[in-house]
């Protein structure tokens, strides 16, 4: 890993609610350092319980994911996560360093870019929530090439205690943590 991706931090306050948000530099990109917690139709707190949405963030679906950042952020591509993955070491060991210290009783993260990944789980099209406390998945704008009705995504799982893995979800059912990436990175 280079000195480029030494963490330099700071705080982003949305306009649109007054929420500040931690953010972090990581090599050449800017990343929240949190999950997007704004509440609009498309989204849901895990188990529909607010105080889910306080400590992980909400979970959105992809359309709406795609347009839900703040003015000078946006949801980041494939291509952004895979320059990211690539900055903190590769997605075969990049979970464990991106994993908030506080991630699981067994599987506590280094945390050691500050980007803070915490296991907010996933709701996924037959009305389930699943994996609070053993899994963190966020959007990517990149639709799958496959099947347009799906997007990608990168999650971390306590069942691999080090990658970040890669998936697609349908876009209307799945709803995903998401963070945003500064304009211009």
């Amino acid at each position: 890993m280079s000195g480029s991706a030494t963490p330099v931090a700071s705080s982003l306050i949305d306009s649109r609610d007054n929420k500040m948000y931690r953010v972090v530099r990581i090599g050449n990109q800017t990343w929240m350092a949190e999950n997007l917690n704004y509440n609009v139709s498309g989204s849901k707190c895990y188990d529909n319980k607010e105080n889910n949405c306080q400590k992980y963030g909400r979970l959105y679906n992809w359309n709406t994911a795609t347009k839900i950042c703040p003015s000078g952020w946006h949801l980041p591509s494939y291509a952004d996560w895979e320059i990211f993955m690539a900055t903190v070491g590769g997605e075969k060991t990049a979970g464990k360093f991106l994993k908030a210290a506080s991630w699981h009783d067994e599987d506590n993260g280094q945390d050691k870019y500050g980007f803070a990944a915490l296991p907010g789980g996933w709701f996924d099209s037959a009305d389930s929530f699943f994996g609070i406390g053993d899994l963190g998945s966020w959007w990517s704008s990149t639709e799958s090439t496959s099947d347009a009705s799906r997007g990608l995504f990168r999650y971390i799982s306590i069942a691999d205690l080090k990658a970040v893995g890669k998936g697609n979800g349908n876009k209307s059912g799945f709803h995903l943590s998401v963070r945003c990436l500064q304009n211009g990175n």
